[in-house]
């Protein structure tokens, strides 16, 4: 069974016993216990697409990691002849989940 679940206008695909990363949310303490009920699809034996979400259905996940770093981006800029060149490096901070179930619909 998986679920497509929305944070923060983004959507993910999750199982029981992924590891997810998501943009950094402060607001999360490590060990902590997160409820999502914003979930679009449910698959399963029968499966459900909400207008715009299931109701009823949510995803447990737990916190593992806060502020884990993602890889290093460069952006680099160049103008020929002009003698101009930009170098600008990003690391995006992200927070790692691990799904711990998936609750269905309760009406069935």
């Amino acid at each position: 069974m998986h679920a497509v679940l929305v944070d923060r206008n983004q959507q993910y695909r999750v199982a029981p016993g992924d590891r997810l990363t998501i943009a950094l949310d402060t607001s999360l303490e490590e060990g902590a216990t997160v409820i999502f009920d914003r979930v679009c699809y449910l698959s399963g034996d029968q499966p459900k697409v909400g207008s715009p979400y299931v109701k009823g259905a949510s995803v447990v996940a737990k916190v593992l990691r806060q502020n884990l770093k993602g890889p290093k981006l460069i952006v680099q800029k160049f103008k020929r002849r002009k003698n101009y060149r930009r170098r600008v490096g990003h690391r995006s901070h992200y927070t790692e989940l691990l799904i711990e179930s998936i609750l269905p619909d309760p009406e069935g």
